[in-house]
């Protein structure tokens, strides 16, 4: 039985993982922004799987929030499994188009935020001699796309930074996991064109894209696997798509 820390756990695929983990009697830390969210989901939990759930309110943009929610936490003295998912697109538009303060939100969430929630959890895990660190990337930080441009750019980021981390934290048998999804229907295209339902639905028209429960079970299956085997990178896609640029609807 594992302690797993998910960030971004209020929906999608973080809702999804905490769902999974939940059902195999692991215990968890939810975070996110949305309490009333977070605290329905682990009432939820608790009452199907018996597990404990803790509830952690945060912001991983901001620096201050994360470390004063995790640093010198006694409920994290144990974890075995981060699971850095929080993370979101905003706007699809040409570079010369696109919006500032899309870009810093991006930024300060997909990069910066991984960063605070990995260097508050790291310490923890040196301690005991091991852990597993999972960040979820994206097929956007394999192929960069028209109009992706700074997702694609953080989505890369994501990606050399486990890369980093994986042999920066091999002296300390710290496993480092990332995993690319491609087309997902989850709220995040919603999100992307800032609530246009009709064009967030279009996103997956004609094809079925990956769901949330595909990744979660990605997820669990490199978090279960014996000490010694490590699953250092995983690009996942629907049948319907190939990468970045190749689907067929």
């Amino acid at each position: 039985m594992k302690k797993v820390l998910i960030t971004g756990a209020s929906s999608g695929f973080g809702k999804a993982m905490a769902q999974k983990f939940a059902s195999k009697g692991d215990r968890l830390i939810i975070t996110g922004r949305r309490r009333d969210l977070l605290e329905s989901l682990a009432e939820e939990l608790q009452k199907e799987f018996q597990v404990s759930v803790s509830v952690k309110v945060f912001d991983v943009q901001d620096r201050k929030q994360v470390f004063d929610a995790l640093q010198n936490d006694a409920d994290l003295e144990d974890v075995d499994v981060l699971v850095n998912n929080a993370g979101l697109a905003l706007g699809r538009d040409l570079f010369d188009d696109a919006d500032l303060d899309d870009w810093e939100t991006m930024i300060d969430t997909n990069v910066k935020g991984l960063l605070y929630v990995t260097k508050a959890v790291i310490p923890v895990m040196i301690k005991r001699g091991k852990g597993h660190i999972i960040n979820i990337g994206s097929t956007a930080g394999k192929e960069v796309y028209e109009k992706g441009n700074i997702y694609c750019a953080t989505k890369t980021s994501v990606d050399a930074i486990s890369q980093a981390l994986r042999i920066d934290l091999l002296r300390h048998k710290i496993k480092v996991t990332v995993v690319h999804p491609g087309a997902a229907e989850t709220e995040f295209s919603t999100i992307r064109f800032k609530g246009d339902e009709k064009t967030a639905k279009s996103v997956y028209e004609g094809y079925q894209p990956l769901q949330a429960e595909d990744i979660a079970d990605t997820v669990y299956y490199c978090a279960s696997l014996p000490e010694h085997v490590c699953i250092n990178s995983v690009v996942m896609t629907c049948t319907a798509q190939a990468n970045s640029f190749y689907l067929n609807k």
